[in-house]
């Protein structure tokens, strides 16, 4: 088969040594990246002060937007952060949860961190529903419609599930949100850049993720999508000197927020995230999401099939449709087995009540797929062997 995404395999300098299948824990790091760094510091040590006026100050906003087209957000739409727990937090802090409506809806298979945030705003009042799995594969999607009700406040909630990648059916959350007054807070960082995402079509009040994973951009750099008409009217209270309508003007007192993204924004900007960021990020829209997608659909089926050839269990969706970038593994001694695979230059990781996540992504073969799982068999049969 004719795989036209393997022209950029070249791009990406771990490839050449490594088998790396975990694309969506740290996607591997273009060769651009090198330039990027030497540019950034070649601008410090050249213009000194005035890199800020001749390019840093507007890079957030380049960056949001570069990362915005790939989820059709329109421009000036997307600010950028440190990480998602920033981003929640800089959302959180736009409303007042004294009143009837402090309910926040979410589901027990959120990242942790998210789930640590939003425990946290107890102390602000908020009432903290969270909706449990029943097989910590999918979340039960009918019951957490139902506690979303006249009382909720906003649905933070994952587009895809870093346990299993089960695709969270974000549409119908979020009409039912907006049905009864309630905001969604999308976070697609396992998503976005491996299954289409369309902030405008599925008409989210907000999203959120980062760039390390399927972006390609490494950690530091997390972006925050804010719908255009709520961006003209919140007020964040996690706010700063770049948020201000005249920053350089030092005013003391109340801020005069400025207009998104930078609106949401805070203080000085992670200039060296943000400029390794660009190589990734480019690439992605440049590949295309829906090409990666086909790809990916055919490579985790596989993956899959493999699996249940050697009969080791998969906490993974198997319908297409509902599965994203990863397949989750979880074959004997599956802990120490993720060990010996990093030992064998076979990148992947490993997740409680996940087992062993494979993550090909656009730039991987057919072939890595197999040499993953014939890795696997063998360790499993030394490790028996050695029990005997």
């Amino acid at each position: 088969m004719t795989d036209d995404l393997l022209r950029y395999r070249s791009e990406f300098p771990i490839l050449e040594r490594t088998t790396y299948m975990i694309s969506n824990s740290l996607g591997a790091m273009p060769r651009a990246v090198y330039d990027a760094m030497k540019g950034y510091a070649d601008t410090w040590a050249t213009r000194g002060v005035r890199a800020w006026d001749e390019k840093w100050w507007m890079l957030a906003v380049e960056v949001g937007d570069e990362i915005g087209a790939i989820m059709s957000a329109p421009r000036g739409s997307v600010s950028t952060h440190q990480n998602v727990a920033a981003c929640q937090a800089v959302v959180a802090s736009c409303f007042d949860f004294s009143g009837k409506r402090n309910k926040v809806v979410y589901s027990d298979m959120n990242f942790p961190s998210v789930m640590y945030f939003w425990e946290a705003q107890r102390a602000r009042g908020a009432r903290v529903h969270m909706v449990k799995t029943d097989d910590g594969i999918t979340v039960p999607t009918e019951r957490l419609l139902d506690a979303i009700d006249e009382e909720t406040l906003l649905v933070p909630i994952s587009h895809v599930i870093f346990r299993s990648a089960y695709i969270n059916d974000a549409k119908a959350i979020i009409e039912k949100a907006h049905k009864v007054g309630a905001l969604v807070v999308l976070d697609t960082f396992q998503s976005l850049g491996t299954v289409p995402v369309d902030v405008q079509a599925l008409n989210t009040d907000f999203a959120c993720g980062g760039v390390l994973k399927w972006l390609c951009g490494g950690p530091g750099v997390g972006y925050l999508y804010v719908r255009p008409d709520l961006g003209k009217k919140l007020e964040p209270t996690l706010t700063g000197w770049f948020a201000h309508q005249n920053p350089f003007g030092f005013e003391v007192g109340p801020t005069r927020y400025a207009d998104p993204p930078f609106r949401f924004m805070n203080g000085t900007s992670h200039v060296p995230s943000l400029e390794a960021a660009r190589p990734g990020v480019k690439i992605v829209n440049e590949v295309g999401v829906a090409r990666i997608r086909e790809k990916s659909k055919r490579q985790t089926a596989r993956l899959i099939e493999l699996a249940d050839q050697k009969g080791w269990r998969v906490n993974t969706p198997r319908d297409p449709e509902k599965r994203g970038g990863t397949v989750s593994i979880d074959m004997p001694d599956s802990k120490e087995v993720c060990a010996e695979l990093l030992k064998r230059e076979i990148m992947v990781d490993w997740r409680p009540k996940a087992g062993v996540r494979m993550s090909p992504h656009f730039y991987n073969t057919d072939q890595e797929l197999e040499i993953a799982i014939d890795s696997v068999e063998e360790i499993l049969k030394e490790r028996s062997v050695a029990v005997r």
